[in-house]
C-alpha cells in the first residue's frame, strides 16, 4: 500500500512534505477528477497540468493567454483513461485513482528550455549513483549518470549522454541527504528532484525506472 501512494504524484507530496519539509514540494493549485472539468481562470501565467498515476500525462503552460485548454484536455483525459500498471507491469500504479492537478511552474535561469532532471538511485536507503535528463522539451532526451562525487560514469543506458554533461548541482550533498531521507527501509527507489536558483523541489518516487528493461551499454554495467 505504502509503494501505491508513494508513486501518485499527487498524494505523495504531502508523504514527502511530513519526511522533509513542505518546502521541497511545488505547490498545488487545484485537483479534477475529469479532464471537462478542468478551469484555469483562477490559476497563475504559467502553471503545469499533470495526471497523477502514469508517465507523460502533462501539459505545461508558459503564458495563460496562449494556452491551449482544449489540446490540454484532450491529451489528459486520454491519460485518465490509461491503467499504467499494463504497459510495464509496474505493480504499485495498479491501483492508483487517476487524477489531474494543476501545479507550480519552474524554470531554470538561463537560455535552455525545460529543466535537469537529477534521479538519485537509492539501494537499501543509500544514494549509490545519480543520473541527469536534459533534452526532454527538445524532444532530444539525453540521460548521464555520474556517481556521488560526481564523476562522469561511463556508460549510456537505452539513450546518448549529453553533448556536454550537465554541472553538479550546487546543493548535491544536500540532496542525497534529502533522498536517503525518503528512502529509509526502501530496497530501492528512485528519488527525484529539480535544482531551481539553489532551491531543491522533490519531483517525483520511481520503483522501476523504465520497467527495468532500459539497455546498458556496456552491457557489464547492467550487473553492476
Amino acid at each position: 500500500p505504502l509503494y501505491t501512494r508513494l508513486v501518485d504524484k499527487y498524494v505523495v507530496k504531502k508523504w514527502v512534505a511530513k519526511k522533509i519539509g513542505e518546502e521541497y514540494v511545488t505547490q498545488t493549485y487545484a485537483k479534477w477528477e475529469n479532464a471537462e472539468d478542468i478551469d484555469i481562470s483562477e490559476l497563475p501565467e504559467k502553471f503545469v497540468l499533470k495526471t497523477n498515476h502514469d508517465c507523460g500525462g502533462i501539459a505545461i503552460c508558459r503564458d495563460r493567454n496562449d494556452f491551449n485548454l482544449e489540446v490540454a484536455k484532450k491529451k489528459l483525459a486520454k491519460h485518465l483513461k490509461r491503467n499504467y500498471f499494463w504497459g510495464g507491469r509496474e505493480w504499485p500504479y495498479k491501483n492508483v485513482k487517476p487524477c489531474i492537478f494543476a501545479e507550480e511552474y519552474l524554470e531554470q535561469d538561463g537560455p535552455s528550455i525545460g529543466l535537469t532532471d537529477y534521479k538519485l538511485m537509492c539501494f537499501g536507503g543509500r544514494v549509490r549513483c545519480v543520473f541527469t535528463c536534459t533534452g526532454r522539451t527538445e524532444g532530444d532526451l539525453r540521460v548521464d549518470f555520474f556517481d556521488t562525487k560526481w564523476n562522469h560514469l561511463p556508460f549510456t543506458r537505452h539513450y546518448p549522454n549529453a553533448d556536454v554533461p550537465p554541472d553538479e548541482p550546487q546543493q548535491l550533498r544536500e540532496m542525497v541527504a534529502l533522498a536517503e531521507c525518503l528512502a529509509t527501509s526502501i530496497p530501492f527507489v528512485r528519488v527525484d528532484f529539480y535544482e531551481i536558483a539553489s532551491e531543491l523541489y522533490f519531483g517525483e518516487m520511481t520503483f522501476y525506472p523504465g520497467s527495468g528493461l532500459e539497455e546498458f551499454d556496456l552491457e557489464n554495467w547492467d550487473r553492476q
